[in-house]
């Protein structure tokens, strides 16, 4: 069965750096876009970040571009978050994903797999 396993979360000081891994295994991900969202207490899931495991094209909202990198490892079979200048808005439980599909999509209803998620802390 598919899995996705986050790691890399913790706390760190505003304008620090984080990388996520999502470590992703029980299929061939070729044909899947790999997505990156997050949820903050009392608020929506978000979009934070996708590509496309056989592709180069990345995605991402406002809020984060500029910041954040989405990148993939197709040997290791990881998708990593590279998060720069982290502000304390950034404070959430970050979720890697994972959706068969030839069109990238900022729904996370559209998202087939999920990791457990893991907590970015971002202090002031």
């Amino acid at each position: 069965q598919v899995q996705l396993v986050e790691s890399g979360g913790g706390l760190v000081q505003a304008g620090g750096s984080l990388r996520l891994s999502c470590a992703a295994s029980g299929r061939t991900f070729t044909n899947y876009y790999m997505g990156w969202f997050r949820q903050a207490p009392g608020k929506e899931r978000e979009f934070v970040a996708a590509i496309r495991w056989s592709g180069t094209n990345t995605y991402y909202p406002d809020s984060v571009k500029g910041r954040f990198t989405i990148s993939r490892d197709n040997a290791k079979n990881t998708v990593y978050l590279q998060m720069n200048s982290l502000k304390p808005e950034d404070t959430a439980v970050y979720y890697c994903a994972a959706r068969s599909g030839s069109y990238y999509t900022t729904s996370r209803y559209d998202y087939n797999y999920w990791g457990q998620g893991t907590q970015v802390t971002v202090s002031s």
